[in-house]
């Protein structure tokens, strides 16, 4: 049996350290301030969970590629608002469960084939070079489009799971904790991509075309 010191881990990944933040009861509680940060922490778990439910609809509608046209659109859309539900989860307070290990909700989700058909859409778009940490250095390694996609459902799922199985702290843990270790990272680096292949979609012309734009915009 651990002591009362050995720190909350998901397998071998410890827990942050730090104060728990309140429980977050079915009702209010007679503390005003213990009622308003669990309002506050059920709010912020609402808006991840919609938002995380979006983003797999979402990147499971490009996936089946029912409207290649719009793919990119959807995709930067998407990605654009879960990071900006990842910047709320990064910028407040850790979130650190009273429980020490994560509870079980059963075998890791199996995104191999949501992978597989997005590099199938994306075939041709979908690898890109990425400086691996700019805050560490200028060191090149290879990336996907697809995979990045995945790695962010992948740790949305594994919240969602616990949301809806009412484990709303770790539900706000563990998407705190996966934005930061990884799928805020695998998120803007594809956000950066898919901005800039529509910016090339829309801006790359021929010279003759633009030419003619500028022309028929100017005697407008």
């Amino acid at each position: 049996m651990p002591d009362e010191t050995t720190p909350r881990v998901v397998g071998a990944v410890p827990r942050a350290a730090g104060k728990p933040l309140a429980a977050v009861p079915n009702q209010p509680g007679p503390d005003p301030a213990v009622a308003a940060e669990a309002a506050d922490l059920l709010d912020v778990a609402r808006s991840v969970a919609d938002t995380s439910r979006g983003y797999l609809t979402t990147v499971t509608e490009v996936a089946v590629g029912s409207n290649p046209d719009a793919t990119i659109p959807l995709l930067l859309l998407a990605v654009s608002d879960i990071l900006a539900a990842g910047a709320r989860l990064g910028a407040m307070q850790d979130v650190v469960p009273p429980e020490r290990f994560e509870p079980d909700v059963g075998p890791d989700p199996d995104v191999d084939p949501l992978h597989l058909a997005l590099a199938n859409v994306l075939d041709g778009l979908d690898d890109y070079p990425e400086i691996v940490d700019p805050v560490l250095g200028p060191d090149l390694a290879g990336a996907t489009i697809s995979g990045d996609l995945v790695a962010v459902a992948g740790a949305l799922v594994q919240g969602l799971r616990h949301y809806e199985a009412g484990q709303v702290l770790e539900a706000l843990w563990w998407w705190q904790f996966s934005y930061l270790s990884n799928w805020g990272e695998r998120a803007s680096s594809a956000l950066r991509v898919l901005q800039l292949m529509l910016a090339h979609l829309r801006l790359d012309v021929e010279d003759d075309v633009a030419a003619e734009a500028e022309y028929d915009a100017l005697q407008g």
